[in-house]
């Protein structure tokens, strides 16, 4: 029987892994600048309206776990999806980007601590657990890196195999 820390590892490295999906780095890599606004026609999201969009959430739910006066601010869905815009600068789009890394990395963190129980319900909530609200994170941001390995083939940005 695996001990705790060992199903912990095992939920951490989850939040980046590419067992079972690319990883939002992956997915991302040589995304050519011009594209990041660029909406494909038929769908109503760009690159970085995902790629905020994962930012955006994964901070509320980290947030969520961590901070014992959490208050939820945020309306859904306007306050989760950034305001349409054409062009990204590069330190917009690379800010975003460490922002994710950072609360993913601070995720992994949270989840590994000794004294986690993940089963316990989070303090602020409603009944959700810790665990529930990490694989949440987990799931959102596979299924929006599945979107974007979309959105990327419809704007015809999609690496040659």
């Amino acid at each position: 029987m695996p001990t705790d820390k060992a199903w912990k590892a095992i939920v951490a490295s989850s939040l980046d892994w590419e067992q079972g999906h690319l990883s939002l780095e992956n997915v991302l890599k040589d995304l050519p600048a011009n594209l990041r606004g660029r909406r494909p026609e038929g769908l109503p999201h760009s690159p970085w309206d995902v790629v905020e969009h994962i930012r955006i959430s994964q901070h509320d739910l980290l947030d969520f776990c961590q901070n014992l006066n959490y208050h939820h601010d945020l309306d859904w869905p306007d306050d989760y999806w950034p305001e349409p815009e054409e062009n990204i600068s590069d330190e917009s789009w690379n800010n975003s980007l460490k922002e994710i890394r950072r609360d993913r990395d601070a995720f992994k963190a949270f989840t590994m601590e000794p004294v986690r129980d993940l089963t316990e319900k989070i303090p602020a909530g409603t009944g959700q657990t810790y665990l529930r609200t990490v694989l949440v994170a987990l799931d959102h941001t596979a299924y929006h890196t599945g979107e974007l390995a979309a959105v990327r083939r419809l704007l015809g940005a999609w690496p040659e195999a």
